[in-house]
């Protein structure tokens, strides 16, 4: 299969020119399949952002290649396709807002890439349905919510068919609700169109949602697996002043006081889970105990009058048999 995105031996340097100049991405080497949820994290300056943009060729290496599809970015002759292939959100959904109503600000995008009029327009409404803001379509965008704004810059992108969409932390100037909303239509266009989807996010609850966590420091990949296997190394992440899932996190405080939790818990119904299994453990194990202990008092009792010594007396375990069953 065709990789979507490859990348090898990625160095981006800015900066003056000499000893000046600053190493954003230290030989980055990466690939994304076609239809990959893949989450990119990391604190202020690793590097995340700069990655991001070479994926849609907005920079281009310092050296080493980028490949779109097997496209190289640093050919200016690709850049066209490139652009219609990888599509990009960014962090403030007003700087993509370009009209004064929702359904023209979608329409923007195939517009300019000479796209009919009656294919646009069938475009836009499908766009839409994608992110469920069919019914706003002739609204201001100004005056909608910041999630509702950022599905419409959304929307903009779909509307013109990329096979990926890279999403530099497109919640990160939304309130909970709204990024409830907009990792709503992330997941949905990813899990039911087969959109690649590369989302840049601080909110590790958001990259729990994605099939992949890429972990970036100081410019390069530290980190890179499931979810599962990313989150479950919470020493790890510490040490990188990162965050981990607060389930997770609870989970692995409680296994250094012996609560025997899976380690890699990532949702509060998995912890519920959990918490109910070591439950159910304790129970069976003390049912368990308190039918051996059972056992031995009937393994006991039955033993009783048959422990006398030559003389005709009960003996001492005879006697003690006899008391515990109440024949005393």
């Amino acid at each position: 299969m065709e990789e979507m995105i490859r990348a090898e031996n990625l160095v981006y340097e800015y900066g003056p020119v000499g000893d000046g100049r600053h190493a954003a991405l230290r030989g980055i080497s990466l690939a994304i399949r076609p239809g990959e949820f893949v989450a990119i994290i990391g604190h202020n300056g690793s590097g995340k952002s700069t990655l991001a943009k070479h994926f849609n060729a907005l920079l281009v290496p310092t050296s080493g290649t980028v490949k779109v599809k097997g496209m190289k970015t640093s050919d200016p002759r690709n850049l066209w396709k490139i652009r219609q292939t990888v599509g990009m959100v960014f962090q403030n959904p007003d700087n993509q807002i370009v009209a004064t109503t929702v359904e023209e600000d979608v329409a923007f995008g195939p517009e300019n890439l000479g796209v009919p009029p009656a294919e646009i327009r069938r475009r836009v409404r499908e766009a839409l349905e994608c992110v469920d803001m069919v019914e706003y379509v002739r609204h201001a965008p100004h005056l909608l919510s910041g999630g509702q704004k950022q599905r419409v810059a959304i929307a903009g992108v779909v509307a013109m068919r990329p096979e990926c969409i890279v999403l530099d932390e497109p919640t990160a100037m939304l309130d909970p609700s709204g990024r409830r909303e907009v990792m709503r239509t992330i997941t949905r266009l990813n899990r039911e169109e087969g959109i690649t989807v590369v989302l840049i996010t601080h909110f590790m609850n958001e990259a729990v949602q994605a099939d992949r966590v890429i972990v970036m420091e100081a410019g390069r990949i530290v980190l890179d697996g499931s979810p599962r296997k990313v989150f479950g190394q919470v020493e790890t992440l510490r040490a990188l002043h990162l965050d981990v899932p607060q389930v997770t996190e609870l989970a692995y405080e409680l296994n250094r006081e012996g609560a025997e939790l899976p380690p890699d818990i990532l949702t509060v119904e998995e912890f519920a889970d959990a918490i109910v299994g070591v439950s159910d453990r304790g129970v069976s194990d003390r049912s368990r105990k308190t039918e051996e202990r059972r056992a031995r008092t009937a393994d006991a009792c039955g033993t009783t009058g048959r422990g006398r010594d030559r003389s005709g007396q009960a003996d001492c375990h005879g006697r003690a048999a006899a008391a515990s069953c109440g024949g005393g």
